[in-house]
């Protein structure tokens, strides 16, 4: 059975109004299972489709409809087996009105909606209240280079694209659908005259039998002649068309500091910040890396499960994390092919004076090959009121307060409830914060 939708602003017996007011509740509702969803899954998992169910109560238009509460009503509803016109009904209890609402009838409901959302549209309903910086580099974002890529076969083409082995596999199926006598055939009928002619005196029947042999070997070489091992028609070149690759790689550093100071709550909220980071990045670019590296006094670049969810604790050394990512920059991302970003996320917990030697390696190298850099300092709530905007807090928040005030692409905020991650991915990533890098 065909589905009809109806897409039009104001239908026929509709109000626009009540439409656009469903409308709302049900992308909000969206917006808000979905930010349930990210919560648990996997930053590789968010940026596809999801399946997302909504209630029943309150997608239904406001209508109109008689009271059941007051009044008398003399009309039988079809399928009524019970009553009779005329008979008195009492009122049902509670003023609620009896069968018009849901559950009505033993307590059921309706079931709820099921919205299939594609991968644009998830991303859609997390950005379209963000303004996200345009960072890439202008020198990658403008060049796209072309590569060959294998797309099947064609009859012409240069020699040294033949495809050897779907020409002979052609060249086989006609010469058996033509019959061309094999080499096995003619090296039988060979041996065979060979054989007879050996043979002294040559009887009256075997100068016969030779006489049919010649003749049949003189057919079967015309044939031969005629149907060529391998024709023109059997030939196939590898067929390249040119693919278009944009140059704008990008690849995301994630560090987060694992020691025994953070705990569930904040590794949460870190969790929540980076799935953000990545959405973002891989929305802007066709490839992008994502390089985890967890630290406590030794830094380790690990996979997703590991960061996340290891039980690893220990003593707090920030710059190892650091010295690990420019160290897997140097090897294997060259900072003039590829976009590099990072994001780093901790409790601001360090040893002592290390926070300075965090402030030194970023004002060296690793802020001149990064081109945006974001530090995320987790906290109980209890200090969003203490520390406030001003330079109060950890040692490294104050070293790093530093290099903010020093490099463009270097910012940092607070995050002390899972309410405060979105105002500061806002914050970070807004147009005003990244048109700093280009200057």
């Amino acid at each position: 059975m065909p589905n009809f939708i109806d897409r039009r602003l104001n239908p026929k017996d509709k109000s626009l109004g009540n439409r656009q007011r469903f409308l709302k509740r049900a992308r909000d509702e969206l917006k808000r299972a979905i930010k349930d969803q990210i919560k648990s899954d996997k930053i590789a998992d968010v940026d596809t489709a999801h399946g997302v169910p909504m209630p029943a109560r309150g997608a239904g238009e406001p209508s109109f409809r008689p009271s059941s509460t007051s009044g008398n009503r003399e009309h039988v509803l079809p399928g009524n087996k019970e009553f009779s016109a005329g008979d008195r009904i009492s009122k049902p209890d509670g003023g609620a009105g009896g069968g018009g609402g849901h559950g009505a009838g033993g307590g059921g409901s309706d079931d709820d909606f099921q919205f299939i959302l594609s991968r644009e549209e998830v991303l859609d309903l997390f950005f379209e209240d963000l303004e996200l910086p345009d960072l890439v580099k202008l020198s990658l974002k403008e060049t796209v280079t072309f590569k060959p890529q294998r797309v099947g076969f064609t009859t012409s083409g240069s020699p040294t694209n033949i495809n050897i082995g779907r020409t002979m596999r052609n060249s086989f199926g006609r010469r058996m659908a033509l019959q061309r006598p094999s080499e096995r055939q003619v090296k039988l009928i060979t041996d065979e005259i060979a054989a007879l002619e050996s043979e002294t005196p040559l009887s009256t029947e075997t100068r016969r039998k030779l006489t049919a042999l010649r003749d049949e070997l003189t057919t079967l070489e015309r044939r031969r002649r005629r149907i060529s091992y391998v024709d023109p028609v059997d030939v196939r070149f590898n067929r390249f068309e040119r693919q278009p690759v944009p140059n704008a790689n990008a690849v995301m550093f994630c560090l987060m500091d694992v020691s025994a100071s953070m705990g569930e709550r904040e590794k949460d909220l870190a969790k929540r910040f980076f799935v953000l980071l990545h959405l973002f990045l891989k929305r802007r670019y066709g490839r992008i890396d994502i390089i985890f590296i967890r630290h406590t006094d030794e830094a380790h670049e690990v996979d997703e499960e590991t960061f996340f969810y290891s039980k690893q604790s220990g003593g707090t050394v920030v710059s190892t994390a650091l010295e690990e990512m420019q160290r897997i920059i140097e090897s294997r991302y060259p900072a003039d092919m590829w976009n590099i970003y990072a994001a780093q996320a901790s409790d601001g917990d360090n040893s002592s004076g290390d926070s300075e030697r965090c402030a030194a390696l970023l004002r060296g190298d690793l802020m001149r090959l990064c081109q945006y850099y974001a530090y995320v300092e987790i906290i109980d709530e209890r200090e969003t009121e203490i520390f406030g905007a001003t330079d109060n807090g950890t040692s490294l928040w104050r070293a790093y307060r530093t290099v903010d005030g020093e490099i463009p692409n270097f910012h940092m905020a607070r995050i002390a409830r899972p309410g405060n991650i979105y105002p500061v991915f806002r914050k970070l990533f807004s147009r005003k914060a990244g048109a700093r890098t280009h200057n």
